[in-house]
């Protein structure tokens, strides 16, 4: 297929491109630093494009058969709508040019709820904390991104992550419509979800969870390769 991959210099995006080079797909890998994009393969185009630009991404989308939006920005306090406005022009690029099938990532923490195997620190301290204060104006925005492709006619399936961690690839990892009760997701397993999308029907017009089921890290260990990284 012919993919469109947004957010493709993000740590999701290399391996999502990755992916579905390997896959056998052609992909046009769409970033604001296209200098510093680490991969180079013959069927790889690299656009120097900002989600943000209509006009860019109209001509980012043209002439593929899906595209795959891992577009993110770090949480603040400031107000966020990165995935908001790159959703509606990913959305009406779509629409003009007929292209069908759209996955885009959000996240758990747009619908939190307490996880059986959280304890009280995450699922009475923690979580809170990063929904309703650390990120709230991120998933503000991932919900309205959510409205939005959810109001399109396109062929769409949002795809919703727990706390992301690297893995140098993918391991076991589940997909279910709706709440998924795992806290992690690697991201080599979320690209790998998102890649499967394209070869399945099953999730159509549906908000699906993605959880690493295997290998997970501890939550001290998270806070110190993740949060802490960060910073």
């Amino acid at each position: 297929m012919r993919i469109t991959v947004f957010g493709a210099n993000g740590p999701t995006g290399r391996l999502l491109t990755g992916q579905a080079l390997a896959a056998g797909h052609e992909v046009a890998a769409v970033t604001r630093r296209p200098d510093s994009f680490p991969l180079n393969h013959d069927r790889l185009q690299v656009v120097g494009a900002d989600a943000l630009d209509p006009a860019a991404v109209d001509a980012a989308v043209a002439g593929r058969d899906a595209v795959l939006s891992t577009l993110g920005v770090p949480a603040g306090k400031e107000p966020i709508s990165t995935y908001s406005r790159g959703a509606a022009n990913i959305v009406t690029a779509m629409e003009r040019h007929q292209v069908r099938r759209l996955a885009v990532v959000s996240s758990t923490g747009v619908d939190p709820h307490p996880y059986s195997d959280g304890g009280f620190l995450f699922n009475r301290v923690l979580l809170p904390y990063v929904t309703k204060v650390l990120g709230k104006t991120m998933y503000d925005d991932m919900r309205r991104m959510e409205t939005l492709v959810r109001a399109s006619d396109l062929d769409w399936t949002i795809v919703r992550p727990s706390a992301l961690y690297h893995s140098p690839s993918v391991t076991g990892y589940t997909v279910v419509e709706g709440q998924a009760d795992g806290r992690f997701t690697a991201r080599a397993d979320l690209a790998a979800s998102m890649l499967a999308l394209l070869d399945d029907d099953r999730h159509l017009r549906a908000t699906v969870s993605v959880i690493t089921t295997a290998d997970n890290p501890t939550l001290l260990q998270w806070i110190r390769r993740e949060a802490l990284a960060k910073k």
